[in-house]
């Protein structure tokens, strides 16, 4: 006999919590430890709405700055570039140069060197951050 997947679907689609959802406004983002000159604003934490598996940050990156180098020793990361354009430098000792602009995704996996660069000397590069997991853990790289 086939199992019935839409029925168990829909049972399942009818429980539900009884907690709701919530809005962060802009004037209300927790301020995060910065990363070089790349600073951090969150949106969805455990701090701000007691999220457990994930995080949601905004980055910014001045013209002509970067982040230091690091990994995440806990999470992924998902990135979207929302605005501007630079270089992603990647692996083990930083040598794969990714060109990233407005409109690109990246994925870092879980303690995967790293270090975005905004190439412009105008615009600021900002990107959209989302982690699986609320409190992350992140370690600076140092070559020496």
């Amino acid at each position: 006999m086939t199992p019935n997947f839409i029925g168990a679907y829909t049972a399942s689609m009818n429980k539900h919590s009884d907690e709701e959802c919530k809005i962060v406004k802009s004037d209300e983002l927790e301020v995060e430890i910065s990363s070089g000159s790349m600073t951090r604003l969150a949106g969805v934490s455990q701090g701000l709405v007691g999220a457990e598996g994930i995080h949601l940050a905004v980055a910014t990156i001045p013209p002509a700055c970067a982040s230091s180098p690091h990994h995440h020793v806990n999470c992924e990361s998902a990135i979207y570039v929302s605005k501007g354009s630079g270089t992603f430098l990647t692996g083990p000792n930083l040598e794969t140069a990714l060109a990233i602009k407005a409109g690109d995704f990246i994925y870092v996996p879980q303690g995967s060197l790293h270090k975005p660069v905004n190439d412009s000397l105008t615009e600021e590069l900002e990107l959209i951050v989302a982690r699986n997991t609320p409190v992350e853990i992140v370690e600076e790289y140092d070559p020496s």
